[in-house]
């Protein structure tokens, strides 16, 4: 048994020595390693730096486009209701020039036309009174009477 305990330990230490050997290439690749690593937490904070920079500008320009479009709805919205006043005022101005024009036709014994108007009866009388007031007062003998 003791020359199986023997055994046993020199396949041990065979190993032991290559890794020595390797000890310098495993030094450097963690070397290299925690270099490409610092260099990539360097770059990832220099992203996350520009994502940031990149974020508030963002946010500025959304917040300068929403005032302005705050400011834009402001001007539609005062132009609506000044044209609505406009229109409005437009309205009256009309209504009350129709009422107008209706009672400067009654005061002269005229209808409204579009009042009194009945497949085209009122048209007809407008013209007879027309009519009246060009022709002469004619005698009963038919000859013309002198004013």
């Amino acid at each position: 048994m003791a020359s199986s305990d023997s055994t046993p330990a020199v396949p041990i230490s065979a190993p032991l020595a290559p890794k020595k050997e390797n000890n310098t290439p495993v030094g450097s690749k963690i070397a290299e390693l925690n270099e490409s690593r610092a260099e990539l937490l360097s770059r990832i904070q220099g992203l996350k730096l520009d994502l940031q920079n990149w974020r508030s500008k963002l946010d500025t320009q959304v917040q300068i486009y929403r005032d302005e479009l705050t400011d834009l709805k402001k001007t539609l919205n005062v132009e609506v209701d000044q044209l609505r006043t406009e229109f409005q005022e437009l309205r009256n101005t009309l209504h009350q020039q129709h009422e107008d024009v209706t009672a400067s036709l009654r005061n002269l014994g005229l209808q409204d036309v579009s009042e009194g108007v009945k497949d085209g009866e009122e048209q007809p009388k407008v013209e007879a009174k027309d009519e009246e007031m060009q022709t002469p007062a004619i005698k009963e003998n038919g000859k013309q009477m002198e004013n």
